[in-house]
C-alpha cells in the first residue's frame, strides 16, 4: 500500500503541476492579448494623430501660399504705380523745362531785337 499511496501522490502532484501550468499559460494568453489590445490602440491614436497633423499643415501650407500670392500682387500693383507716377513725373518735369526754355528764349530774343532796334534808330534817323 506504501507503493499505491507513493503512485497516487505522484499522479496528484504531477495533475496538480499541469494546472499550475495550464493558469500560467491563461495568464501569459490574457496579458498578451491585453498588449495586442494596447499596441493597437496606440496605433490607432498615432494614424488619427498623423492625420489631423496632414490636415493642420495643408491648411497652413495653402494659407501661406494665399499670403504670398496676395503679397506679390500688392508688390506687383505698387511697381506698377510707382512706374507710372515717375514716367508721368518726368513728363510733367520735362513740359516744365521745355517751357522755361522758351520762356527765356523768348525773353533773350525780344531783348536782342530791342538793343537792334535802338541800334539802328540812331543811325538810320538825320539828326536835325
Amino acid at each position: 500500500m506504501k507503493i499505491a499511496s507513493l503512485i497516487a501522490a505522484l499522479v496528484a502532484t504531477a495533475a496538480l503541476t499541469a494546472l499550475g501550468q495550464e493558469g500560467v499559460v491563461q495568464d501569459v494568453k490574457h496579458g498578451a492579448k491585453k498588449a495586442g489590445e494596447t499596441v493597437k490602440d496606440g496605433l490607432e491614436t498615432v494614424g488619427e494623430k498623423t492625420k489631423e497633423t496632414a490636415k493642420t499643415v495643408g491648411k497652413k501650407t495653402k494659407e501661406a501660399a494665399e499670403t504670398v500670392a496676395e503679397k506679390t500682387k500688392e508688390t506687383g500693383e505698387t511697381v506698377a504705380r510707382k512706374t507710372k507716377e515717375a514716367v508721368n513725373g518726368t513728363g510733367e518735369k520735362a513740359a516744365e523745362t521745355t517751357r522755361k526754355t522758351h520762356h527765356k528764349s523768348s525773353k533773350t530774343a525780344s531783348k536782342t531785337k530791342a538793343k537792334t532796334t535802338e541800334e539802328q534808330t540812331p543811325a538810320s534817323s538825320p539828326t536835325p
